[in-house]
């Protein structure tokens, strides 16, 4: 526990010596506005579900243990958008007379420990209080809501898993496909699912406190644990031993993009990062098979509802801005000098970066077909989001140029530490709250088309002015200069 305590501390003080602390602290109270309004929302759904499960043939808290299966996938989805792997933090204790293994385990701990572990409780005390209270007191509400968090848990654990396999090898992401794939067959083929029962069946011995049942579901989390100290003590120093393959396998020259220029040249710059360096080409390929994933569940199966097909759908388009502009800057941050030597060349990268994933919308656009000849979405749909996106979303995340300082290294996955300020928490939250609320909001007055012509109407205007707002980012980032170039100085490895 005195390594937990000692990392906990040491975190905190590195949070506040990070040049971007002082740019964090205004943006802290929009977070925290953000989470109250989270938690409210999933205490209304708690209530909610509390009053709509009566009447049933069953109790309400037997239909909710039926779909746990569904809430634990959503967590798990969730995770790859709000959860950084805790090796991340390992980096700096690597060096010290630490046993690498104690070092693990103190992360698997504290990743245990983490605050988005307990979201969910915000819909699970409410329901617990208004459906399993009357029937077993106050010990059988707790005991229920202990079960329920070591599910959570072992969701957390599994994702960990699965993350950290899929960052070394994209492969692995057929892992979870085929475990989810295989669940979805067991739900929805057999008249009655014997999953259903099954998850039933533990969320009653939570309530009623069956020993066998927490043995079981404690016995499961430990594996899953054992299972990532294990890889992650083997990745970790594999990462650090620094083998390199010195082979250069294909060399592309990218020739087509010296007809524009400049900012052809900055193009082509950025695709090398992706073929050459290991850390983005592997998130190039997450973001792919991530898309690929949502698209086979949405087309294929009816899983998700329609408002989570609505997030799916936007989520999908919005990757690659999700994978690489949420940190725009952050590799670049390891020549940052040598772009600051002539002038204006920085306007032309940016420039280059809009354009070049703007072209990349047609990557999600071909893989969303499936969808569109299932019918689950439209063509005018899907490009309706692709033009939103590439507007007025990216012009969201652009504004991630003016408050990251943070060097991301370019060939380390497990171990690198990764820095975000509370004004890139902000825009990446208002990136997926704004678009979502507007599209849901439009579409209780009119018809769909209508609402697809007004988003496409949106993300033109800001195509179309794109070099107002992006030279307005570039003069901003200049006025400071000086200040992100120490930012990013300071946090290189």
């Amino acid at each position: 526990m005195n390594v937990i305590y000692e990392l906990y501390k040491l975190g905190k003080l590195a949070e506040k010596r990070n040049p971007m602390y002082e740019s964090s602290k205004y943006a802290k109270l929009m977070i925290y506005i953000g989470a109250a309004f989270w938690a409210g929302y999933l205490a209304f759904f708690g209530i909610l579900f509390a009053f709509a499960f009566q009447g049933e043939a069953v109790e309400p808290y037997h239909m909710l243990n039926q779909g746990l299966i569904f809430v634990l996938a959503l967590d798990y989805v969730m995770r790859f958008t709000f959860q950084k792997p805790p090796t991340q933090e390992m980096q700096p204790f690597l060096l010290l007379p630490i046993k690498r293994v104690r070092l693990i385990d103190a992360l698997l701990i504290r990743s245990g420990m983490s605050a988005f572990n307990w979201i969910w409780h915000f819909m699970f005390v409410p329901f617990a209080l208004l459906t399993v209270l009357r029937f077993y007191g106050l010990w059988g509400v707790l005991l229920y809501c202990i079960g329920l968090w070591l599910l959570i848990l072992i969701n957390n654990y599994w994702y960990l898993f699965t993350r950290t396999l899929m960052g070394e090898k994209i492969w692995w992401v057929l892992l979870p496909l085929v475990v989810y794939g295989l669940l979805a067959a067991a739900l929805f083929i057999p008249e009655e699912s014997p999953i259903f029962d099954f998850s039933m069946n533990v969320g009653e011995g939570f309530i009623t406190g069956n020993i066998l049942t927490f043995l079981g579901v404690l016995a499961v989390l430990a594996l899953v644990m054992l299972a990532n100290r294990v890889l992650l003590s083997h990745l970790t120093y594999k990462e650090n031993a620094k083998v390199e393959d010195a082979k250069v396998k294909h060399v592309t020259d990218f020739g087509f993009f010296n007809r524009f220029g400049e900012i052809g040249e900055y193009m082509r710059l950025e695709l090398k990062l992706f073929t050459r360096n290991k850390t983005p080409k592997q998130q190039l390929y997450t973001a792919m098979a991530i898309v690929a994933m949502f698209v086979l569940l949405v087309s294929f199966t009816d899983v998700y509802g329609e408002s989570m097909s609505a997030f799916i759908f936007f989520y999908n388009f919005a990757i690659f801005g999700v994978m690489f502009l949420a940190n725009v800057m952050s590799y670049e941050g390891n020549y940052i000098d040598g772009l600051l030597t002539r002038k204006e060349s920085l306007y032309s990268l940016l420039l280059a970066k809009f354009y070049l994933y703007t072209v990349m919308m047609l990557i999600p656009m071909v893989l969303m077909i499936p969808a569109m000849v299932m019918g689950k979405s439209s063509f005018l749909h899907c490009l309706s989001w692709v033009i939103f996106v590439s507007g007025f979303v990216y012009f969201l995340f652009f504004q991630v140029v003016v408050y990251n300082k943070n060097t991301l290294p370019l060939n380390k996955k497990l171990t690198a530490r990764l820095n975000t300020n509370g004004m890139q928490q902000v825009i990446s939250l208002a990136v997926f709250a704004i678009p979502l609320m507007l599209r849901f909001g439009l579409e209780a007055f009119f018809e769909r088309w209508i609402v697809d012509l007004v988003f496409i109407g949106i993300g033109l205007a800001f195509m179309v002015t794109h070099r107002l707002w992006i030279r307005n980012v570039y003069q901003r980032f200049m006025a400071k200069k000086y200040a992100q170039l120490e930012g990013f100085r300071s946090t290189r490895e």
